[in-house]
């Protein structure tokens, strides 16, 4: 795995398995001040905002590794040596019939609020974890 820094993007994680690409992860640092937490209802406790946090945007992983373990390698990767004290993501909590939504929950996560960034999309569940 290799992480990369992409201009809109500060961190970025690519699993390759004999030169091929198998999942992908990226990241970027917010702040009280971000859209991301604005987006969230009901607002966040302090604790979270008050301080920078990663937010975790999307992992991706190819069918044919899905299942194996490669998406948590990949997203514990991404977050290895961080020094923010919380990891924030949202998930549709219908994807999967629910499955995806329980495995971050698996990994941690918990839920502390919904998201509607835009009227087209579907209600997320705000999801948050200690890094520490």
């Amino acid at each position: 795995m290799e992480r990369e820094r992409m201009p809109r993007w500060p961190l970025a994680l690519v699993a390759d398995e004999q030169d091929e690409h198998i999942g992908y992860a990226y990241a970027n640092t917010i702040d009280s001040d971000d859209r991301w937490w604005k987006r969230v209802t009901p607002p966040p406790s302090a604790e979270y905002t008050d301080r920078h946090a990663v937010a975790l945007k999307e992992i991706g992983v190819r069918i044919p590794w899905c299942g194996t373990g490669i998406a948590r390698r990949i997203h514990d990767a991404l977050l290895a040596d961080r020094n923010e004290p919380y990891v924030t993501l949202m998930v549709n909590p219908l994807a999967g019939n629910g499955k995806v939504h329980r495995l971050y929950e698996s990994w941690g996560y918990e839920d502390i609020g919904q998201s509607q960034p835009s009227a087209a999309s579907p209600v997320l569940a705000a999801m948050v974890r200690s890094l520490g």
